[in-house]
């Protein structure tokens, strides 16, 4: 079975119950990216797959509070990502160039 946010955020609602504010949600996906970091800087990437789920699984259910497709979002946000220019810092990472 491969799961979606529908699948995820129904099996979150039914082991957690629903969550009181989507903010709940953030700050526990703060929580599960705090444990991320912690596997990456240890270089454990069984462990840094399970986090990375963790934080997704959250996000999908945060999504689906406010009503929207998190894939659908990615995608959206890609195509303004694809047609920003881009400085790079260095170090994989960067900032878009206002103009």
């Amino acid at each position: 079975m491969t799961e979606t946010q529908s699948s995820v955020t129904t099996w979150g609602e039914q082991t957690f119950g629903p969550a009181s504010t989507p903010d709940v949600l953030v700050a526990r996906a703060a929580v599960e990216f705090d444990e991320l970091m912690e596997a990456a800087r240890a270089k454990d990437k069984d462990e840094v797959a399970h986090e990375m789920a963790d934080v997704l699984i959250i996000l999908y259910r945060v999504a689906t509070i406010f009503g929207f497709d998190l894939n659908a979002a990615v995608d959206a946000k890609m195509r303004i990502n694809r047609a920003r220019k881009w400085a790079p810092k260095g170090d994989g990472t960067g900032s878009h160039i206002k103009e």
